[in-house]
């Protein structure tokens, strides 16, 4: 590649990433039914050609929004685990060990962003379910996201010395299912405090779930 061309690939990039900023901005304010294009240009500094250059129509540029998002979630996922400290004498998956891993694998933020984020993501989910035609694009952000937890929550479960009785696959999807559910709950009662409602929802069920889910090695 030459320099021009560099420097080309560069701009657009830059470009990119101002429009996901100015779409998450406009998105957590007006919503996905209110946001336009006319209003993420403006909150990014650009015109609606500039915008198209770049992506084919608004569902495009939210789609990548959230797999954006998702991407740097993962990111921050993988740096937690590589964190985490090694297990104790037990080396089992007890309560503390698992609302522990809950808050640094499913939930590593909890900030305002996440927030928005989630928002986001449950309105899309929506919109796919009442238009099909983007439905196969957004279950396929969907199934990679699962791909990439189910082969972290393996490396962590193997690092405490246990196993899914279950495919891993299965095994994650009910964690999420059930993570997710308990996000919502806490989202539709509108405390103040998201994050501490999510964990504290989780500590009613989870442990118990993965308890169930998984075994030591040597059995």
């Amino acid at each position: 590649m030459t320099q021009d061309a560099t420097t080309v690939t560069a701009r657009r990039r830059r470009t990119q990433e101002r429009l996901l900023d100015a779409a998450l901005e406009v998105l957590a304010r007006e919503g996905l039914d209110g946001a336009s294009v006319e209003a993420v240009c403006e909150a990014a500094g650009f015109t609606r050609g500039a915008f198209y250059s770049n992506f084919e129509s608004k569902t495009d540029l939210f789609l990548a929004v959230i797999e954006r998002e998702r991407r740097e979630r993962l990111a921050h996922v993988r740096t937690a685990v590589r964190d985490l400290d090694a297990p104790g004498e037990s080396g089992g998956l007890g309560a503390e060990e698992v609302t522990r891993l809950v808050e640094l694998v499913l939930a590593p933020e909890h900030s305002e962003r996440d927030w928005y984020v989630a928002s986001i993501e449950m309105q899309f989910e929506l919109l796919a379910l009442r238009q099909p035609e983007i439905a196969p694009r957004f279950l396929e952000l969907q199934d990679q996201l699962m791909d990439e937890l189910t082969a972290v929550l393996e490396d962590v479960v193997e690092a405490f010395g246990q196993r899914f009785v279950i495919n891993a696959h299965d095994a994650t999807a009910l964690i999420m299912a059930g993570y997710e559910r308990s996000a919502k709950l806490a989202f539709l009662r509108g405390v103040r405090d998201h994050a501490t409602e999510v964990r504290r929802l989780l500590a009613g069920w989870l442990p118990a779930v993965v308890a169930r889910l998984t075994e030591p090695v040597g059995d």
